[in-house]
């Protein structure tokens, strides 16, 4: 009876409180501003150094030359660890990681393609 006694008021504290828990998928998750998802890569902006390339511990990009001086990023999503190591070692700051975060796919092909593209540079 005691631990009865004991649980009552922790039972009925916690009905009458909010849940902890989030209303996501149902409703938009808020992510933190600094989080790292998505890479966004602008074309205009890389000078082809390959810093990005050799950088990545997880080897996850590759640096092809699709016309002079015109560059194009291909991002491997199945081995990225999102640490942000090709932003910080990109000179002209054309890769920007974004909060996307919704990456999950059930087609192992569709990892492995351009990276996307920003026109609108860093942020």
């Amino acid at each position: 009876m005691k631990s009865f006694a004991y649980m009552l008021p922790r039972l009925l504290g916690s009905l009458l409180r909010r849940p902890f828990t989030v209303k996501y998928p149902f409703a938009p998750a808020e992510v933190p501003p600094a989080y790292r998802g998505e890479l966004l890569f602008d074309a205009e902006a890389c000078v082809g150094c390959g810093l990005c390339v050799r950088d990545c511990p997880a080897f996850a990009l590759e640096l092809v030359e699709v016309a002079e001086n015109r560059y194009q990023l291909v991002f491997h999503r199945g081995r990225c660890a999102f640490c942000g190591q090709c932003q910080e070692s990109c000179p002209p700051e054309a890769i920007v990681l974004s909060t996307a975060f919704e990456l999950a796919t059930a087609d192992k092909g569709s990892l492995t393609g351009p990276a996307a593209q920003s026109s609108a540079g860093p942020k």
